[in-house]
Parts: C-alpha cells; sequence; structure tokens
C-alpha cells in the first residue's frame, strides 16, 4: 500500500515538471524574441519611434512645444504711469485728507525720504501739506528741500511732473497763499508756541490802540493773527515719524480735531506705508467731541 502511493506521488511531480517544460516551450515560440510575434512587437515599436521622430523633430526645431510667453500684441499694452495709480489710490479712499502734517522726530532728517512723500502727498490729491522737525533743519534748508522735491518729482512721475507745481507759503506776507494746488509750508518750533505768543502781542496792542476790546478775542481773530496759519485749513492727519511719542510742538493752536499716526521711520518709507496710513486715516471714526 505504502509502495502505490510512493508511486502515484513520483508520477504527479514528473507530470508537475512535463507541464512547466511544455509551457516555457510554447512561450518561446509564440512570444520570445525570435517569434513571429517578437518580430511583430518590434516592427510596431519601430514604426511608432519613426513615427514620433517625424512629428516631434520638426516642432522640437521651431520650439512648437516649448513654452513661450505670449506675444504682445502691436503697439503693446500700455501701462499705467505711477501718476495714474496714485491719482486712483486718492479716489478710491472714503475719505481724503485736505491737509497733512509730516512730523519729522528723528535726529537725521532724510531730504529724499521727505521729498517723496510730499510728492506722494500731490499725486494723490492732497492739497496742503506741512513739512516739521523740532530743530527746524528744513525750514532753514527750504531750498535744499525743494530741490530735492523737484528732482523726485521727475523721477517718480516722469512728464506728469509738470501737471504739479508746487508753492512754498510766504509767510512774510500777511495776505493769503494762492489756491494753486497743492501748497506746502515748511514750519519749525517757532511757527508753534512763539507764534501764539506773537499773536497775542498783537492782540494785546490793537486793544492799546484801542482798535479792539478785550471781548473781542475769539477763534476767529486768532487765527487771523497767527502767521503760521495763513490760507492753510487746520491739518486733517499727522504722520509722525521716529521713536518719540510726541509731535514735539507741531501747530499746537491748529490740532484740537486732527487725527495723529505714527510711523517708524520716514527713512526709506515706501508708498506702501505712506498709503496704508491713508486708508487708516480714511476708516477711522472721528467723533468731534461727542
Amino acid at each position: 500500500m505504502c509502495g502505490a502511493f510512493e508511486w502515484l506521488w513520483r508520477f504527479l511531480r514528473a507530470l508537475l515538471f512535463a507541464q512547466r517544460a511544455l509551457f516555457a516551450w510554447c512561450r518561446e515560440q509564440v512570444g520570445g524574441r525570435g517569434s513571429w510575434l517578437g518580430r511583430w512587437r518590434r516592427g510596431a515599436a519601430s514604426v511608432a519611434a519613426a513615427a514620433s521622430r517625424a512629428l516631434v523633430g520638426p516642432a522640437a526645431a521651431t520650439g512648437f512645444f516649448a513654452f513661450h510667453k505670449p506675444a504682445a500684441a502691436a503697439g503693446g499694452r500700455r501701462v499705467l504711469s505711477n501718476q495714474s495709480r496714485w491719482r486712483r489710490d486718492g479716489k478710491s479712499l472714503q475719505k481724503l485728507p485736505g491737509h497733512v502734517g509730516l512730523v519729522v522726530t528723528e535726529e537725521e532728517p532724510s531730504y529724499a525720504d521727505m521729498a517723496s512723500l510730499v510728492v506722494w502727498c500731490m499725486a494723490v490729491g492732497i492739497s496742503y501739506v506741512s513739512v516739521y522737525d523740532h530743530d527746524g533743519i528744513f525750514k532753514r534748508n527750504n531750498s535744499r528741500l525743494m530741490d530735492e522735491i523737484l528732482k523726485q518729482q521727475q523721477e517718480l512721475l516722469n512728464l506728469d511732473c509738470s501737471k504739479y507745481t508746487i508753492e512754498f507759503a510766504n509767510q512774510d506776507k500777511t495776505d493769503q497763499v494762492l489756491n494753486r494746488q497743492p501748497t506746502l509750508n515748511v514750519l519749525s518750533p517757532e511757527d508753534g508756541k512763539t507764534d501764539i505768543v506773537r499773536a497775542a502781542q498783537k492782540f494785546c496792542h490793537l486793544v492799546a490802540q484801542q482798535q479792539r476790546k478785550c471781548t473781542d478775542l475769539d477763534v476767529d481773530i486768532l487765527d487771523n493773527l497767527l502767521s503760521s496759519s495763513k490760507g492753510f485749513p487746520d491739518p486733517d492727519l499727522i504722520l509722525k515719524f521716529g521713536p518719540v511719542d510726541s509731535i514735539l510742538g507741531f501747530l499746537p493752536w491748529h490740532i484740537r480735531v486732527t487725527e495723529i499716526i505714527s510711523l517708524p521711520s520716514h527713512v526709506n518709507i515706501s508708498y506702501e506705508d505712506f498709503f496704508s496710513a491713508l486708508c487708516h486715516y480714511a476708516t477711522c471714526e472721528q467723533r468731534w467731541g461727542k
């Protein structure tokens, strides 16, 4: 009985080896490298490669499949000038200050950066700009500041600079400044508290000459006596530059309802920082003491 089982196991094993050999022979005859199917596959691959070279070759020569930037239309698309962009930015604000004070509390003022700020104010549509530093450096060197402003106009506005003229407020004249837009006023500490003292002395002199009565003094009369505000409205916005938490005597009589925004520095300031401050002012709610 055991011999019969051993013989049967050997027979099945031999049959399995024979089946594997038969499958290997058939696979070689049908799909091998020398078979008709293998030769057909290699031929088909050669035809496909030739067709691919025929299609891709000319395209590669002409750059058909290469990435190219779209060709510009004839004449090109006209790029908006800086002046157009800044004017558009000014019109997009809910409210735009009519008079901006640029107060520098830093030790080293930058004429180039201050000139850029003035030109940006001009470009967005601000009519009056006052420049102030506690040491009076800008006022003593206002001709240098003006030269830098003209230079910045040419660089920032290009040909549009001819549309913008800037008027220095002449504090020696008693009449109002011209209504030409925009107008620049360069101030120093003597235009703050000292100017109020001079106005009080003028009023006392008028009283002594019996041209005025003590009871005549009011806000309008004092405004007329102040030389620093001739033709200028009160500032709507003060941009203070520097680490000092003070405006250091900038027009104390005129800033009763002025919004004050502090910026780290005026040196290397960008237009985005300047416009961000204007956006902040445009969204602030002024309750006028209510």
